[in-house]
């Protein structure tokens, strides 16, 4: 008998225990990711000629909109040469100051020093994995099928318009024959040079030429606000 009243005692006393134990705390939901503010163009006109700067932008902003993202100023990442007359135009001045993730909400970035190695390179996050398009989706790569990792950037690795003494921007993006067009690889890989935005040149602006060393016409867009 004592011991089941013992016994009764104990649970009885944990009983109470536990009630007078307080409520976890609620947890802080997690916070969103951040919004995206750069991807790779999923559509291109899959030659040189974009319409010039001006039209670059636009397939960039249009993208950015379908995706639920065109309250922001979108900026395709091209640099122009002064060539015809026209004032050479740095990719990396036209892009707004970072931070930028990519459509996960991966930051590719922090800012534009980071960006271009200014100070150390490879300070960027810009791989296979993390070169989304606005939809989220991986951009083809070495050892897919196609290779579509060429991305027209018309720059050299510091993100700055390169020497007239060759065509390197199909005159300046309005053309899709003759010239040809600096390019990076957005995965990293292939060639002896693995820059994201000055690996080689094509061999021309038009399509073949570019598909033909692993390229669609691609670009590279960034929010710059």
């Amino acid at each position: 008998m004592r011991n089941l009243m013992a016994l009764a005692f104990v649970a009885a006393s944990a009983t109470a225990a536990f009630a007078q134990q307080p409520a976890p705390a609620p947890q802080a939901p997690a916070a969103p990711p951040p919004p995206m503010t750069f991807f790779v163009s999923s559509q291109t006109p899959a030659n040189g000629n974009l319409g010039g700067l001006a039209g670059a932008d636009k397939l960039c902003q249009d993208l950015a909109a379908a995706a639920g993202q065109g309250s922001r100023t979108w900026r395709a990442y091209l640099s122009t040469q002064a060539i015809d007359g026209a004032q050479a135009v740095n990719a990396r001045d036209r892009i707004g100051a970072g931070p930028w993730h990519n459509a996960k909400g991966v930051r590719i970035a922090a800012n534009v020093a980071d960006l271009h190695g200014d100070v150390d390179r490879d300070r960027n996050f810009i791989n296979k994995d993390t070169s989304l398009d606005e939809k989220g989706s991986a951009t083809n790569g070495v050892g897919d099928t196609p290779n579509t990792h060429d991305i027209l950037t018309g720059s050299d690795s510091h993100g700055r318009a390169l020497a007239v003494a060759d065509d390197r921007t199909c005159r300046n993006w309005t053309s899709a024959s003759g010239g040809s067009a600096m390019v990076g690889h957005s995965d990293r890989r292939g060639g002896q040079n693995v820059s994201w935005n000055s690996a080689h040149p094509t061999p021309g602006c038009d399509t073949e030429s570019l598909r033909r060393v692993g390229g669609a016409g691609k670009l590279y867009c960034f929010a710059a606000n």
